[in-house]
């Protein structure tokens, strides 16, 4: 896999699919290694926006920042959440393959979840002026795109009717709503008690 090779997911996503699942695939360090740097994207702009920029939840309104500490925690455990859920999505897939009657190895599950990631994973520099209308402007429109890759990419890569892909998108979409969840309630405990945010004045 490439970065061309990814580029490729927004002018042809079908072909992109099709080049995956057609890959002759080396082992699993590659795409660990992209998944790792591209999941570096949101925390590092989150923590640049926070602390250089500020944040506000309406447009004019006035900026809080983040102290430099506070912000580093709250990356650091963005960061291990992210690689987290990208990790669980990629085994949850190859997990429930042959029930569809998918045949993909477990590496060639975690380029499809890569794949389908990386407009929510490049949608991460939106934290660069983390304002919430923007940031969410631009959340929905990388995850409207994802889910379109999912839907487009399933069948393609596990080899199964549209109509079976249909039912294994929804699936995918039930775990990664399950695993939303439970981050977001890891996230407010923390927050709460073990990292609590620190605003500058």
């Amino acid at each position: 896999m490439t970065i061309k090779s990814m580029s490729e997911i927004f002018y042809h996503p079908g072909l992109a699919m099709q080049h995956l699942r057609d890959e002759k695939l080396k082992g699993t360090t590659e795409v660990l290694f992209l998944l790792a740097v591209l999941a570096l994207i949101p925390p590092v702009s989150l923590f640049i926006g926070t602390t250089q920029v500020g944040w506000s939840l309406t447009p004019g309104g006035d900026a809080v920042k983040l102290s430099v500490i506070s912000a580093l925690n709250s990356s650091i455990a963005f960061y291990l959440a992210i690689c987290f859920a990208l990790g669980t999505m990629g085994f949850s897939i190859h997990w429930m393959e042959k029930t569809y009657g998918g045949h993909a190895s477990l590496e060639r599950c975690m380029n499809l979840t890569l794949y389908t990631a990386t407009p929510l994973l490049l949608s991460g520099f939106a934290g660069l002026y983390p304002m919430l209308w923007f940031c969410v402007a631009i959340g929905m429109v990388a995850l409207i795109y994802s889910t379109y890759l999912l839907f487009t990419g399933v069948p393609i890569i596990m080899k199964i009717p549209e109509e079976r892909g249909f039912l294994f998108c929804i699936s995918i979409l039930t775990v990664g709503v399950v695993i939303l969840v439970a981050l977001r309630s890891a996230t407010v405990f923390l927050w709460s008690t073990m990292t609590p945010l620190i605003y500058l004045p």
